[in-house]
């Protein structure tokens, strides 16, 4: 008996450590040791086809498809590496007439983003410039008896911003791990931040807004906003002193956030936010470009980037996301992005002192125009020419 009692216990015991050997292993990594392998990896092209892709999504509901969004004012599906003959959404006659030119446009269809209660509600958000060039965040409708097919008849205006120039319209909306909409908007455009948008809290442009979209129409205001009753501040605001993000993402492990912000002349940025931010910082936009004084004066709370480039190395930065996928074990914990321009594309993550450090992972001949996850957290390379990557392992 002595001897049946001492092998339940060394049972237990095993079944025991295993568990925790198990949860250890499945606790999100939040430092490494070492730069990423670069030949542990690489991009396998898995469609092609589209009309100056800028985005994909997914909608979180378990049906593994993927949605890829078109400048010129489509979402397509793609599911198991076949296109849907029939687009998600057409709102080509809506959007801005230059979106559809052959000509280089910053306006068009240019956010997607999926309700988190999405597999019970069908309800999507859009963020693109109007016929008028004015910034648009309306909510969609999935159609009742077709889960590949929205209702483009179901679109309402939730939020809607005068653009002074053509340029700059940000784009980029998620929804955060606290279930509010996130939105980017950038600065205004032309060039220099003429209107001093970056540091003017009364403006909107420039900024991350964090709106509620449930709880009033067409939205409400999360009390916890970092400038809620604040008179020199708009209530939506959640972060300022941003010229262009284009891009921004939550870890999705962690909940942190990345904003890729497009520089000016000489330097691009990546920013970051921890989740347990209480929100209101100033990424310093137009005192500073990056960590280089540009106009000068005084930016508070001024929160310096975690990464910068130089123009010697691309034009124009595109945000990503931290790899949480099974595929690539040598990516976990690492934030993937890159270069509109050069097609770079760099890994950023921090050492197990927390100090962030970065490294150059490939350079591909890609128009990078955004990243994007799939459910499995599987990211993919988007190329403005027509193309969409993945990061596959080499073995």
């Amino acid at each position: 008996m002595k001897y049946l009692r001492a092998a339940i216990l060394i049972a237990i015991t095993l079944s025991f450590a295993l568990t925790q050997a198990q949860e250890q292993e499945n606790e999100a990594r939040l430092t490494r040791d070492h730069a990423p392998d670069q030949a542990a990896f690489k991009l396998t092209p898995v469609a092609d086809g589209f009309t100056r892709p800028l985005y994909l999504t997914q909608a979180g509901d378990d049906s593994n498809r993927i949605f890829i969004v078109e400048q010129v004012g489509k979402i397509w599906i793609l599911r198991d590496g076949q296109l849907e003959d029939q687009p998600f959404l057409d709102i080509e006659d809506i959007i801005s007439p230059g979106a559809r030119a052959n000509a280089f446009s910053e306006q068009g269809l240019l956010g997607l983003a999926f309700h988190p209660d999405y597999r019970e509600n069908g309800a999507f958000f859009i963020y693109y410039t109007d016929r008028q060039g004015r910034t648009v965040v309306a909510r969609y409708q999935v159609e009742a008896g077709d889960p590949d097919v929205a209702d483009a008849a179901s679109g309402q205006i939730l939020f809607q911003l005068a653009q002074p120039y053509a340029n700059h319209n940000g784009g980029h909306i998620e929804f955060g791990p606290d279930g509010y909409l996130y939105i980017a908007l950038g600065d205004g455009g032309a060039a220099n931040d003429p209107l001093g948008a970056g540091q003017n809290r009364q403006l909107l442009l420039g900024s991350i807004l964090r709106i509620d979209i449930d709880s009033a129409e067409p939205y409400a205001i999360p009390p916890d906003n970092p400038f809620v009753d604040d008179a020199a501040a708009r209530d939506e605001i959640w972060a300022y002193g941003l010229r262009n993000v284009w891009r921004f993402s939550f870890d999705r492990a962690t909940g942190d956030m990345y904003m890729a912000d497009v520089g000016q002349n000489q330097w691009e940025e990546i920013n970051f936010q921890p989740s347990d931010s209480a929100g209101g910082e100033n990424y310093g936009w137009n005192v500073w470009e990056g960590n280089h004084v540009f106009a000068g004066g005084y930016a508070p709370n001024h929160v310096p980037p975690i990464f910068e480039y130089s123009h010697s190395l691309g034009c124009s930065v595109t945000g990503g996301v931290v790899y949480r996928g099974a595929a690539i074990a040598e990516l976990q914990a690492v934030y993937l992005f890159g270069d509109w321009c050069s097609g770079r594309i760099w890994g950023a993550w921090r050492d197990q002192e927390w100090a962030w450090q970065a490294a150059e992972l490939m350079k591909t001949a890609l128009p990078i125009s955004s990243f994007g996850e799939d459910e499995a957290g599987e990211v993919y390379v988007i190329d403005y020419e027509g193309a969409v990557y993945r990061f596959d392992p080499v073995s």
